[in-house]
């Protein structure tokens, strides 16, 4: 009799547990309807998108990108700019010993020379940020999917970025899960020298 008994128990425990997870699971995947006049009740999902670019495959493939067109143009550049530096030294050095005239002159081409070498390291920056926008407009395309995925899977009405929240103590954290599966969807994307958009040119000049 008490063999039968704990066997009954058992198989009790045993149905709750499994009635239990199954309630659960669809809780998660859709939210009861909220009671008839009440507003519904808001499900907020955070994440991080500061570490989803740095943290994922595809992230750290243009960081890495980016520092090898830097070094690129660093050395293509970098005869130049020793050049620019000598002329200035020389110049300089026989500053006193020039006639003011002859010293204008040389204090003229050197200043057009260096406002000319200087656009060109403006420029290279510049054909290498717009690159980065470009490739980071791409992963925004990936990221479109797989955050409206995600948001249907908890049930969530709101996704917000993490730096723009101050205080949402109820809100779950969904940036782990978005860097697996932009890992798997995207992991690396090719950053090219590109022409960046208007606003980022004129950026440059309003400073």
């Amino acid at each position: 009799m008490k063999k039968k008994l704990l066997i009954a128990r058992t198989i009790l425990v045993a149905g709750m547990f499994v009635l239990g997870t199954a309630g659960l699971n669809s809780a998660v995947a859709a939210p009861p309807p909220p009671a008839t006049g009440g507003a519904p009740t808001a499900r907020i999902l955070l994440i991080d998108l500061r570490r989803v670019m740095g943290a994922s495959k595809v992230g750290q493939d243009i960081q890495r990108q980016v520092e090898a067109l830097k070094a690129q143009a660093t050395k293509e550049l970098n005869g130049e700019g020793q050049e620019l530096q000598k002329e200035k030294t020389q110049l300089e050095q026989q500053a006193a010993i020039l006639a003011p005239d002859v010293k204008a002159r040389r204090i003229k081409d050197f200043d057009t020379k260096a406002q000319a070498f200087q656009q060109k390291l403006q420029q290279r920056g510049a054909l290498i940020q717009g690159g980065v926008v470009k490739a980071q407009q791409q992963i925004e395309q990936a990221l479109g999917p797989i955050l409206q995925g995600i948001m249907q899977e908890r049930g969530a009405t709101i996704l917000l970025d993490r730096s723009a929240v101050l205080l949402a103590p109820n809100a779950i954290d969904v940036t782990d899960v978005v860097i697996q599966r932009l890992d798997m969807r995207m992991p690396s994307v090719k950053v090219e020298l590109t022409a960046p958009p208007p606003g980022m040119q004129q950026a440059p000049q309003q400073q």
